[in-house]
């Protein structure tokens, strides 16, 4: 990364930061769930964008990080910090044991199976007493949004500096290799199978630490809501958006995506949820790469570079 995209890239975390001292309220809170969404779209670039395997699974770990937290703090009264651990430790946990034999899947199958993962969850933890069960577990409060909006943008930087680390990394290599051909990745000598578990570790962690921050911010929480299968799918669709497999798309996507959301939601109500498909069904057909590709393209190509995506797909 050049000097002159350091530089941007540090001015606009600076910008970001600045944000709860002259921004409102209404701000700062739109800015935490954003953030978290970034996050959320940089964990799953991880294994769905480098590794090549669409994951529908994120959300469990999301979710377990938010029990971990409500479970630390509630049940046994132990620190915010604690409850991260402990919600960190059963993702982990979460993705070695079932990461060995889902990940052994390839294509939609390897998306039906971890689909499922997020339903199974939901059964296993409403029938949980120290989760609460059906009624769920209300947090301590803590009225404190610009401490949460911060947490969320370090968090956010954090997961940004692992995956620029993975673009100059062994690992980072070996994850890009299985998604271009994964049985000539093993020729070459890569522990295919130790990687992917790896990445969907890595993966589950940020997303658990997403979910934690989370679920003391709002301070409820009940499994409906904690493992919720549409989070996955704003996580697919904003690293979608933004340029799977990069260093930046993904946030630009979650944090353009918010964006556009938001606005919708306030101006058109009724019609929010139709607009935004639409706004994502065309950013899918005329840049399916992504804007990081747009970016990279459109150049060269200038308005060329849409036609040429919707021939190459035949729309």
């Amino acid at each position: 990364m050049s000097a002159a995209r350091i530089g941007l890239c540090a001015l606009a975390v600076a910008v970001l930061a600045a944000a709860p001292w002259f921004g409102s309220d209404v701000l700062v809170q739109f800015g935490i769930n954003a953030l978290l969404l970034a996050v959320l779209a940089q964990g799953w670039n991880i294994i769905g964008g480098y590794a090549g395997y669409a994951s529908f699974g994120n959300s469990v770990f999301y979710g377990l990080g938010s029990y971990g937290v409500a479970i630390a703090m509630v049940q046994w009264e132990l620190p915010f910090a604690v409850g991260l651990a402990f919600g960190v430790a059963m993702a982990v946990a979460f993705a070695f044991l079932l990461g060995l034999p889902v990940l052994r899947l390839k294509g939609h199958y390897f998306a039906i199976a971890t689909l499922a993962l997020a339903q199974v969850m939901i059964a296993i933890v409403s029938n949980v007493e120290l989760a609460g069960q059906n009624i769920g577990l209300v947090l301590p409060p803590l009225n404190n949004d610009p401490l949460f909006y911060e947490l969320a943008l370090g968090l956010l930087v954090l997961a940004t500096l692992t995956v620029y680390w993975l673009t100059k990394s062994r690992f980072g290599f070996g994850l890009i290799a299985i998604r271009e051909n994964e049985e000539a990745a093993a020729v070459m000598g890569v522990n295919t199978t130790l990687y992917k578990v790896l990445a969907f570790a890595l993966s589950g962690v940020l997303c658990a630490l997403a979910g934690g921050i989370h679920a003391y911010w709002i301070t409820f929480l009940d499994p409906e809501s904690a493992f919720d299968i549409s989070l996955n799918v704003k996580m697919i669709i904003m690293a979608v958006f933004g340029g799977p497999g990069t260093v930046l798309g993904p946030v630009v996507g979650a944090l353009g995506l918010s964006v556009v959301s938001e606005v919708l939601s306030s101006e058109v109500t009724s019609l929010a949820s139709l607009f935004f498909g639409l706004v994502v069904v065309a950013a899918v057909v005329l840049m399916p790469r992504g804007l990081a590709d747009v970016v990279r393209r459109f150049r060269k190509s200038g308005w060329r570079y849409f036609a040429e995506n919707i021939r190459a797909h035949r729309i």
